[in-house]
């Protein structure tokens, strides 16, 4: 067992290494302990923690740097691994499936893998119990083990662009089933209609760590559906726009003229739910954000438009306030140039545009009073990939309407608070040691350290993909077993090109993670843009929580 730090906003504790004599057995009872430890920890109400998750062998806790005490996240890992108390037993869950055609595009694949016909593959299938190891990838996205060495068929060599909802499939020892449709790479061998994830249940994931399921071949058509069915409208996808709530006389709202490159709706963050496998999401500048919020005097986590390097055209068809931070993308309300940091009176009619990217790659649109769409899961967050909160789970689109919150009293406005610039494309990060630091060659810090690496062009909310440069990594004694994945990290694949884990990043992962961004420069690396370069520098947990605490001063009038 061993506690490292990821960053100083989380703490990771391993209970095991993968080993190749390791049986299910084994995997089960370190599976159980981890499940133990991550109930202890949130029983415990640990001031400051924000989410607590629990993967194969590992607990990962995140909290907030300035508030939590890190010896008692330390002290409650350590007293939880003694802890012999339990949740209640995991349930058993019977999975209706329908195996072959279109709903099983690789059975045949599989079987021929095998070398045994498509019904031995289902029989082998289904004749086992498969153990919930974790939830991840996706929301409500299970992760099984124990499928029969016969038919453990390594991932497909080019994912699919879309996987169905509720398809099952086959990756190694792994099975494990799509909660929405999204791109893949596992062998599909059948589909089943169960609702695996819906946000509006008690419990939106059907099944949990720990939950045994068995699936039951059925034939098509006889499948049963549970839920309303977790079907969300993903970025470019066709459809109308959205109307938002029924507007009366007294409700403000804008309408989108035109959307920009990629203009979403973000708030602090969907936190509470990375066991479940959903994103955190949130603002990429978290820092941006709440200035913009602050100039207006509106609560710290009131939702925002993030536009990315090519902003939104705006109309407020109801007087309004505004303040813009972040990136300057030179925006103008009715042909007035703003600054960043201004708090502009918008009256009804008025348009606000955008032009060129002068500096940094995001800005964020505060309106007094917030974005008011419907909270998911607590959070107004927009997360694209799994269609969750802002506007249907999407970016905006034209002629959508945008809700806006009661207007806060002006004079809790903060006007006298000042903006940092950004810098012309080039940042340096500080960044502490990742905690698989150890698992790679020991120059490998060294060669981070030393490189200055671009930005790609596949780089995306979820993370940059890093060019120029490869870290040297240990010759493999076995392939990592998934755990949670932390913002900030920089995540090492067999390539040894890193790639920087951003706000909208999976919850999990199967790579090592090297080193992770500190929570205070983590604005600087939200504001850059393909094509743009950086370096990172190794701290200390005293420089971070000094920076962090230094950056808190803008928002108490001290700086």
């Amino acid at each position: 067992m061993r506690i490292r730090e990821a960053g100083d906003s989380a703490m990771l504790m391993e209970l095991g290494a993968p080993r190749p004599e390791a049986s299910d057995a084994i995997d089960a009872e370190l599976n159980t302990r981890a499940i133990r430890i991550a109930h202890a920890i949130r029983q415990r109400r640990i001031a400051g923690v924000r989410d607590v998750v629990s993967a194969f062998r590992s607990v990962a806790v995140f909290f907030d740097p300035l508030v939590t005490d890190v010896a008692a996240v330390t002290g409650a890992l350590e007293a939880g691994r003694d802890d012999e108390r339990s949740e209640e037993p995991g349930k058993l869950v019977e999975v209706p499936v329908v195996y072959g055609g279109d709903a099983g595009p690789d059975l045949a694949d599989v079987a021929a893998f095998a070398g045994v016909t498509p019904e031995a593959v289902v029989e082998r299938h289904a004749s086992r119990t498969y153990r919930v190891f974790m939830l991840g990838f996706l929301p409500g996205f299970p992760y099984m083990a124990g499928v029969d060495d016969k038919i453990a068929t390594p991932r497909r060599p080019t994912p699919r662009a879309r996987v169905p909802a509720g398809s099952v499939g086959i990756a190694g020892r792994q099975t494990g089933i799509y909660p929405c449709e999204s791109p893949g790479g596992w062998q599909i061998i059948g589909r089943t209609r169960l609702e695996m994830f819906d946000p509006e249940r008690s419990s939106p994931a059907l099944l949990a760590p720990g939950d045994i399921v068995r699936f039951v071949p059925v034939s098509s058509g006889t499948d049963t559906v549970v839920g309303r069915g977790f079907t969300p409208r993903q970025a470019g996808r066709e459809g109308p726009p959205y109307a938002g709530p029924t507007y009366d006389l007294a409700t403000r709202y804008i309408t989108v003229l035109r959307p920009g490159l990629l203009t979403t709706i973000q708030d602090a963050g969907r936190w509470g739910y990375q066991h479940l496998g959903v994103s955190v999401s949130g603002p990429m500048d978290p820092f941006a954000h709440r200035f913009a919020n602050s100039l207006l005097g509106n609560a710290p986590d009131a939702a925002t438009l993030e536009a990315t390097i090519l902003g939104p055209e705006l109309r407020f068809e109801h007087r309004a306030r505004i303040a813009i931070a972040g990136g300057d993308l030179q925006p103008t309300l009715d042909s007035t140039q703003l600054s960043t940091g201004d708090v502009v009176q918008c009256a009804g009619g008025s348009v606000l545009r955008f032009g060129d990217r002068r500096s940094g790659a995001r800005a964020y649109v505060a309106v007094d009073g917030g974005i008011a769409v419907p909270r998911v899961l607590g959070s107004r967050s927009t997360h694209v990939t799994s269609g969750l909160g802002g506007m249907d789970g999407r970016a905006l689109r034209s002629g959508d309407r945008i809700a806006l919150g009661p207007s806060p009293s002006p004079s809790s406005s903060r006007s006298s608070l000042r903006h940092g610039s950004y810098g012309a494309g080039d940042a340096l990060l500080r960044v502490m040691r990742g905690p698989q630091a150890d698992d790679f060659h020991p120059s490998a810090l060294d060669v981070l350290q030393r490189t200055r690496f671009t930005i790609s062009p596949q780089s995306d909310r979820m993370g940059y993909r890093l060019r120029g440069g490869t870290l040297p990594t240990l010759p493999a004694s076995g392939e990592m077993t998934s755990g949670a994945t932390v913002l900030g990290a920089v995540q090492v694949p067999p390539s040894g090109q890193p790639i920087l884990l951003m706000a909208d990043r999976q919850t999990t992962g199967g790579y090592p993670q090297i080193a992770v961004v500190i929570t205070a420069d983590l604005p600087l690396a939200a504001q850059l843009a393909p094509g743009d370069t950086v370096r990172f520098e190794l701290c200390r947990r005293s420089d971070a929580i000094a920076a962090l605490t230094e950056q808190e001063r803008v928002f108490l009038g001290d700086g």
